[in-house]
């Protein structure tokens, strides 16, 4: 079961998240900041990160550099999650070590095709990939 990392200080949206991963068969750990999600990634080596990039105090690019600076975190994907779809932000996260991006409000089935790329699908049988 591949575990996921969601990074997000929005409680509706982290639980709402969570939930829908749960659902498909993903073991979902949870950090409400950059500082919590750096060390439960060091801690947790999960397959995936979730990286809100709008975070207080230490955002989500940030976050994502320490990660990837770290050798013993820098091989975990991570895909950036933003409301602020702002021209360049894309490119901004890419530049940070972003592995992807996406926008909110999160749409399941967009979202899960870019994970897939990064993940074995809980819920694949036969080598299919059904994650959507």
């Amino acid at each position: 079961m591949p575990k996921i990392l969601i990074v997000e200080d929005n409680e509706l949206s982290r639980d709402m998240l969570s939930r829908r991963l749960r659902r498909k068969g993903f073991e979902v750990l949870v950090a409400t900041d950059g500082q919590e999600g750096i060390a439960m990634a060091q801690r947790e080596l999960p397959d995936l990160v979730l990286m809100d990039l709008s975070l207080p105090d230490l955002d989500g690019w940030e976050a994502t550099r320490r990660l990837k600076k770290d050798a013993k975190t820098q091989h975990i994907p991570v895909i950036a999650l933003t409301a602020h779809a702002m021209s360049g932000d894309r490119e901004k996260a890419i530049d940070a070590g972003c592995d992807e991006y996406d926008t909110k409000p999160i749409d399941l089935r967009r979202l899960l095709s870019k994970m897939v790329r990064f993940v074995e699908d809980p819920e694949a049988s036969g080598g299919e990939k059904s994650l959507a």
